[in-house]
């Protein structure tokens, strides 16, 4: 996987040789360069979109950075991106804050994601329910002999705050969706910068829980079934059963630009909604929104 500066770098090295415009004249069709910052779930796929948009569109310079669903949306307040990139939806204090600086910010579903719950091999625990994966990361719930595992202490992964992956995974997994919940993650919990971190934990410690995009888990790690409740079927995360909603920790990916996109930006989103830039999606272990792009 590619870190977030590896990926500037690189298209850095392909872009910085041409004219580029200011993120605010980007927008425009005279444009030639395209900004794009956020989520660092979605910025291995932004990356091979871009690398293939290029290759049919050497005019345009794409340029794609990482560093968390809230850095980017910050970057479009502050107008210094042309897309933000979120594995959340952009809050309602965020909109205020945009609004107030001139922004609009428009939303766009470009593809959809699985949270995979991963474990190392080692671990004999194979299925949880929320509720259980809930009071792990609560504090509830501190050793795997609590869910049938060894007597072994529970050691607890989390993407760090700016994360929307993090936000994500605290309201719908450790709050079960409950807005009035203030329940937290547990004070002991290992806050890691990226997506690698926490499959490079999880992959060494056999003590270790974690959750991570599905396009981020290699094979040599354990995805846990996971139920809505007790009772209710264990469900492994796919494009299938993202699809069919039975896989309960399944998330809309967005875009966010300011005000409806024009020119280059546009034409770009365009393509990233078609088959041939969905098909990208599936390939990545996302999954697509475009129904026949996964064949």
């Amino acid at each position: 996987m590619l870190t977030a500066i590896a990926i500037f770098v690189l298209l850095c090295s392909a872009s910085c040789g041409s004219k580029s415009s200011s993120p605010g004249a980007a927008s425009n069709s005279s444009g030639t360069y395209i900004q794009n910052k956020g989520s660092d779930t979605i910025v291995n796929l932004a990356l091979a979109w871009a690398e293939k948009y290029q290759a049919e569109h050497p005019e345009i310079r794409i340029s794609v950075t990482g560093g968390g669903s809230g850095t980017g949306i910050a970057s479009l307040i502050n107008k210094t991106v042309d897309i933000a990139n979120a594995s959340r939806q952009i809050k309602p204090e965020e909109v205020t804050e945009a609004k107030s600086n001139g922004v609009d910010p428009v939303e766009h579903v470009i593809a959809r994601d699985a949270i995979a719950v991963i474990v190392n091999p080692e671990n004999p625990v194979s299925q949880l329910t929320l509720k259980q994966i809930s009071d792990i990361y609560s504090g509830k719930i501190n050793n795997w002999s609590q869910v049938g595992g060894e007597n072994r202490p529970i050691v607890r992964l989390s993407r760090e705050t700016n994360s929307g992956t993090h936000v994500y995974f605290l309201e719908t997994v450790i709050r079960l969706g409950n807005s009035k919940d203030k329940t937290l993650f547990s004070m002991d919990t290992l806050l890691l910068p990226s997506s690698e971190g926490i499959v490079s934990e999880v992959r060494q410690n056999p003590n270790a829980i974690g959750y991570d995009g599905l396009g981020y888990v290699p094979k040599d790690l354990k995805v846990i079934a996971i139920a809505k409740e007790a009772g209710s079927p264990y469900v492994l995360p796919s494009i299938a059963t993202v699809n069919d909603k039975s896989y309960p920790i399944a998330r809309d990916l967005y875009m966010y630009t300011n005000g409806e996109p024009t020119g280059i930006v546009k034409n770009y989103l365009d393509w990233i909604i078609s088959p041939e830039a969905q098909q990208i999606v599936a390939d990545l272990g996302f999954v697509p929104i475009a129904p026949d792009s996964t064949s």
